[in-house]
């Protein structure tokens, strides 16, 4: 496409980064962001930028108009710019650019919009503390590799878009001001003018809304739906995310996981060019528990959880002893690595597995007479422990001893991932998936006195646990399932309740009252009356799918405006005060504590 030589507008011929060789002697208009300028006196050198790449600018003082000449000479970083001319190959390539070979000699070129000097330089962000660079997002964004994240974030969600389209599901939006309602994180509210002293919530997740299409007769449904949660935050958690969230009728568990296996291939094969090798792995949550310590097990790596609670019932030791009489002893044993583990390195473990409120941490490096506890046992229970961890010479043993066998398992799980980030005993560029299933239908609440949902109270029993609901809720499982990615959930699901008499029943187990289900849940409960099918859904963490698959450290990496530890959004300022007038409106009274 040829332009006009008398013209100058800021009508781009093609993106920065789209320029070719194949363009050579074609008359282009190119606009974009001075990414940087290098005056030779007579000669001006300008690289050009957009969200697509760098193209260079030549510009000769003999060849353009003082007043050109002079715009060249202003611009600065960040300085928006036209510029008109010739195409052209360059002397010598530049390898470190897509468009290295050509350059784009200036006959016109246009300040569109001058900058102030940018607080840091936009190449280098990550030598800039994370608070300033949240204070100028939109400078942040800028860089390179954030314009990538976001573009491959964009590739992920059309690919979502396109497959669940492709395999027969409706794109429905369900609402944002919703009825609050219990079980789960705390609710995100907002008040009603009209109705005062009533309030509505942000969605945890669309979960009643897309049960309540099943039973509208909708059959297969997704959504890209944004989720808020008032919550603590950390690396992988924001107050507003996104789920890919899907639900399908007539459909059991098996069903859920060959289709969800079949899009996260097809994307990991569009996305990443990977051939994910299907069907996942599979482990029952005790499964999980008892081997990894975690109901989202890192399988990258080997050092498993060896439970050696058996042989030491009757030891003479009363810290072992106690333990495995009520609770449980557990061990791991770090391969080839004892002597990299000093005492001081040592007592920082046991520091760090007291935060998951393990008593202490046992150890013993085999053969070396360097040990916490086999002075304290017999030689055959040493050696039974050295042949349960399979244990050799170099190795290091670490031992969970506690009457409550959960925690054990927890706190050595926890080791197990952190030792192995340490000393990087996995690929990182591997991506080892699983399904986790047969979770718990309950867990006890210590804080609340009482049976909580696992998941949700919609979670459908396991069919040989319906006669022990009311009796022995505690052993009642959940036709639940998590898909594990290298030891983060990335989604999760379960079949759903569609019987109006089993979902009464769970909802007595977790001990609401009639006129609390009616409250809180009435609208579902009278849908079930109508005919609901059977069905079952799952959701994805979007944010957190892309960070794995760009191998982030953060979700907030991922996303276009996060928020930071606190909740807070340092570039508008977020959350903020309002006018008395505005709260009056709500009839709300600010209470200062």
């Amino acid at each position: 496409m040829s332009i006009d030589k008398e013209s100058l507008s800021f009508k781009r011929t093609k993106y920065c980064g789209e320029f070719t060789k194949d363009d050579a002697g074609e008359t282009v208009i190119a606009v974009g962001w001075v990414e940087k300028q290098r005056d030779l006196g007579n000669l001006i050198f300008i690289d050009l930028r957009d969200r697509t790449g760098i193209i260079q600018l030549t510009i000769y003082e003999n060849k353009v108009s003082k007043e050109y000449f002079s715009n060249a000479s202003r611009c600065r970083a960040e300085f928006v710019i036209a510029a008109r001319g010739v195409v052209q190959l360059r002397n010598e390539k530049n390898e470190n650019l897509k468009t290295g070979e050509i350059e784009i000699c200036v006959e016109q070129l246009n300040i569109l919009s001058q900058s102030k000097t940018p607080p840091f330089e936009i190449r280098n962000i990550y030598k800039t503390s994370l608070e300033l660079r949240s204070k100028y997002r939109y400078l942040e964004l800028r860089n390179k590799d954030m314009q990538n994240t976001l573009m491959f974030r964009h590739k992920i969600v059309k690919y979502t878009r396109d497959f669940f389209d492709e395999n027969g599901f409706l794109e429905i939006e369900t609402p944002i001001l919703i009825k609050s309602t219990p079980e789960g994180a705390r609710d995100y509210l907002v008040p009603s003018r009209v109705h005062k002293g009533s309030f509505y919530a942000l969605p945890q997740s669309p979960q009643l809304y897309k049960q309540l299409l099943m039973v509208a007769g909708y059959d297969r449904y997704f959504q890209i739906a944004k989720c808020f949660r008032d919550e603590d935050l950390r690396a992988h958690r924001q107050p507003e995310f996104t789920q890919i969230d899907l639900e399908m009728s007539f459909v059991d568990e098996e069903d859920i996981i060959n289709i969800n296996e079949k899009y996260v291939k097809g994307l990991f094969s569009k996305i990443l060019n990977i051939n994910l090798k299907t069907p996942f792995i599979r482990l029952n949550y005790s499964q999980a528990m008892e081997m990894y310590g975690s109901d989202k097990p890192d399988i990258r790596f080997e050092m498993k959880i060896i439970n050696i609670t058996e042989g030491l019932k009757q030891s003479n030791f009363k810290i072992f002893k106690s333990a495995a009489t009520s609770g449980g002893v557990y061990a791991i044993n770090l391969k080839d690595k004892a002597d990299k583990m000093s005492r001081k390195n040592i007592d920082k473990l046991v520091e760090f597995v007291k935060t998951y409120r393990a008593k202490g941490l046992a150890y013993s490096k085999p053969y070396e007479n360097f040990s916490s506890f086999e002075k304290f046992l017999s030689n055959e229970e040493v050696e039974y422990i050295y042949k349960s961890t399979n244990a050799n010479k170099n190795d290091i043993i670490f031992i969970v001893a506690d009457e409550n066998r959960e925690t054990a398992l927890l706190s050595l799980g926890a080791l197990r991932v952190y030792l192995a980030e340490k000393f990087e005993l996995y690929n990182k560029n591997q991506f080892a998936f699983l399904w986790v299933l047969k979770f718990p239908l309950f867990e006890y609440s210590e804080e609340e006195k009482r049976y909580i949902s696992k998941h949700h109270p919609f979670t459908a029993i396991s069919d040989e646990d319906l006669n022990i609901l009311e009796t022995q809720p505690e052993n009642c499982h959940a036709k639940a399932y998590d898909l594990v990615l290298n030891g983060c959930e990335i989604g999760g699901g379960s079949v759903r309740i569609n019987s109006e008499e089993i979902q009464k029943r769970v909802f007595k187990a977790l001990n609401f009252t009639e006129s609390e289900i009616e409250e809180k849940f009435g609208f579902l409960v009278e849908a079930f009356k109508y005919g609901a099918p059977p069905h079952a859904g799952m959701a994805y963490g979007l944010d957190r799918l892309v960070m794995i698959m760009l191998k982030k450290s953060s979700i907030r990496d991922v996303i276009a405006f996060p928020k930071m530890q606190n909740a807070c959004e340092l570039m508008t300022n977020s959350p903020g005060h309002v006018q008395q007038k505005q709260l009056d409106e709500l009839n709300i009274a600010i209470k200062n504590n």
